[in-house]
């Protein structure tokens, strides 16, 4: 499947957002953040749309090194969609508009007490980029194509939890929840498919 950088996916993944039944974490109360879901230009030559995701700082005081979208929690009074804007802006140096943001899916509860929202945000030109390396150790760029394939996604089962435990690969890596039940979550939305994924599992890891 290919997914160019079009205005017409643009139009459509857009459409999707406005007609998605977000879920709301109803639950104890949780801390609540917002990453974003940033499409960009494949970085290949390809034509193709991708997503930017980083790896974080080895100095971070929480999950240091780990695969993360650009994100943090919201500050008094914000908006989902305004607090995942700054935090793009504080990690990578871009700068967006309101209008780039396409939509917002569910909240994805954590163990360690945040409510995590994905904000789906568009940027025609990623030129500006520029890591924070206080925070941000390096920035990829994953096509949309790459977290499609089949063998992209795996479930597996781990002693300490009932709940199945998500695993998508990148490359020869792979990325674990929060962060990958999150881009699931929107894998499964390019699909045209509402996939819930708040009972996707963590790694004992990242329970803290």
């Amino acid at each position: 499947m290919s997914y160019p950088f079009a205005a017409a996916l643009r139009a459509a993944l857009a459409a999707r957002c406005r007609d998605f039944p977000r879920i709301v974490h109803a639950g104890a109360p949780l801390t609540q953040a917002a990453v974003a879901i940033t499409l960009v230009a494949a970085d290949d030559g390809s034509g193709e749309t991708a997503f930017l995701i980083t790896r974080r700082a080895a100095q971070m005081r929480a999950h240091p090194g780990q695969w993360a979208l650009p994100g943090g929690r919201c500050d008094p009074g914000e908006t989902l969609e305004a607090a995942a804007l700054r935090e793009l802006d504080e990690e990578l140096g871009l700068t967006l508009s309101p209008d780039a943001v396409l939509g917002v899916l569910d909240d994805y509860p954590t163990r360690s007490g945040y409510a995590i929202t994905p904000v789906v945000a568009w940027l025609d030109d990623a030129s500006s980029l520029k890591p924070n390396p206080d925070e941000v150790a390096s920035v990829h760029r994953i096509r949309l194509d790459a977290i499609a394939a089949d063998d992209a996604v795996a479930f597996e089962t781990i002693p300490e939890s009932p709940r199945p435990l998500i695993r998508l690969r990148i490359g020869d890596d792979h990325i674990h929840a929060p962060t990958a039940a999150l881009v699931y979550q929107f894998r499964e939305l390019v699909a045209g498919r509402v996939t819930r994924v708040a009972e996707l599992e963590q790694p004992v890891f990242a329970w803290r």
